[in-house]
């Protein structure tokens, strides 16, 4: 029986498409096995984002080599994509898969045992306007289960890669997505995460149809699903109608991840954003009207383009007014085919990790003082792992706690009274029914 390990980088997008692959794998017979140890044929799912995701690319690409020198390396993902040449003259490198072939992968490794020669498998991902069809019953590790509705983006903000190597906006059938979940909730996955490159564009480029009108079909169609989150979602995709269809249900959980990249309006123009920090901060305001205790997480960039200490600045004092519940900070990367890698006065390395590291402080700050708000309140966990003895999981509004409790209550709905706020982890008590 040959063996077949997986090694993912980037977004819960490619968590999702390595699972699928990773199935396609086991259905036919071969043995999934931890990247860690020496496997036949290791399977590598790039991102490209930022220079320091193509840098951990290149090197889990270069380790499963060493490990492993007769094994057959699969590239696939974005790094691939954009980079086939490289990896193609990179020795060891046996088969590159770009993105719109993963349904193909376990094809393209038994047409490499069979030929022995290597395979390159990509196109031109802006003209393919069809969703690539993959779907998964069941995850190995994740309690929580990804479900991919949507790839592609079609916004092209001035510092981003990614409708480069994703494409443009392509949604999943509705009903496809339906059946999907469906499958994963009798294989005991109580929780879904709607995720995609631009999730919030689902349906687009379907016949009358949106992300609130989907959501809605599965809370119908899905009755014994507990818990519905959306991965990402740009602020003006917040609509009305998405706002009220979370009201009427108490499994849309209340958290929302919301893209700001800067704080400053003219930073926002020259990132090709499409809207202004008022139209963002009136956005939070409704939300928080409607949601009291909502979380609202975000995605900074410093270090943009033209960035000065004033703009920062600007920024710093956006986020904190807004008190967002966490931050996901990134110093900007210069990636080619972007405008921005052209535009002049490219901010230094050390200014953008002193003004990184600022905003890191930040969310610790803002974190606490937000899980703060729910000491000595109950919440509903879902745990997830057992850890040094205490069950871990993360609340409706994505509170990380760890509480005492049994094996078996692992993904299952329970009640825990945070007894000491903390960040990242706060600590709970289980509150028996």
């Amino acid at each position: 029986m040959k063996t077949v390990a997986f090694a993912t980088l980037g977004c819960k997008v490619n968590t999702y498409e390595t699972e699928v692959v990773a199935r396609s794998f086991e259905k036919k017979g071969y043995k999934r096995v931890d990247f860690t140890d020496i496997a036949d044929i290791y399977v590598i799912n790039t991102c490209t984002v930022t220079n320091t995701s193509d840098s951990k690319s290149r090197k889990i690409i270069r380790q499963s080599i060493r490990k492993n020198p007769d094994a057959i390396v699969v590239v696939m993902g974005c790094f691939a994509q954009i980079n086939p040449d490289v990896l193609d003259s990179m020795p060891g490198v046996d088969i590159v898969v770009g993105n719109n072939y993963k349904n193909k992968v376990l094809d393209l490794v038994e047409e490499y045992i069979k030929r022995g020669k290597k395979i390159i498998a990509t196109c031109d991902i802006r003209s393919i306007c069809e969703f690539e069809d993959m779907s998964v019953d069941s995850y190995v590790e994740n309690k929580r289960a990804f479900v991919k509705i949507q790839d592609g983006c079609d916004n092209f903000c001035s510092y981003c890669i990614i409708p480069w190597v994703r494409g443009r906006v392509r949604s999943k059938d509705p009903k496809k997505v339906i059946e999907e979940i469906k499958n994963l909730v009798l294989n005991g996955h109580i929780e879904v995460v709607l995720t995609g490159i631009h999730t919030g564009h689902y349906g687009s480029d379907l016949k009358d149809y949106t992300l609130a009108k989907l959501i809605k079909e599965i809370i119908k169609e899905v009755p014994n699903l507990k818990g519905l989150r959306i991965s990402s979602i740009e602020m003006n995709e917040v609509t009305s109608e998405l706002i009220e269809v979370t009201k009427a249900s108490e499994k849309i959980v209340k958290h929302l991840h919301i893209p700001l990249q800067s704080g400053c309006d003219e930073t926002l123009r020259r990132m090709n954003r499409k809207y202004t920090t008022f139209e963002f901060k009136n956005k939070i305001k409704e939300l928080r009207k409607e949601f009291s205790d909502i979380a609202i997480t975000t995605d900074v960039i410093v270090g943009f383009p033209g960035e000065t200490e004033e703009e920062f600045l600007k920024t710093y004092n956006f986020i904190k007014e807004m008190e967002f519940f966490t931050l996901h900070v990134f110093p900007f990367s210069k990636r080619e085919k972007t405008k921005a890698a052209g535009m002049k006065e490219q901010v230094p390395y050390e200014i953008k990790k002193a003004r990184v590291k600022k905003l890191i402080e930040l969310n610790n700050e803002l974190a606490l003082k937000y899980i703060k708000k729910f000491e000595g309140k109950t919440l509903q966990v879902i745990p997830e792992v057992l850890e040094n003895n205490y069950l871990v999981g993360h609340s409706d509004n994505y509170i990380k706690i760890k509480f005492l409790g049994d094996l078996s209550l692992i993904n299952k709905v329970v009640n825990v009274q945070v007894i000491k706020a903390s960040y990242p982890v706060s600590v709970g008590k289980l509150i028996e029914k």
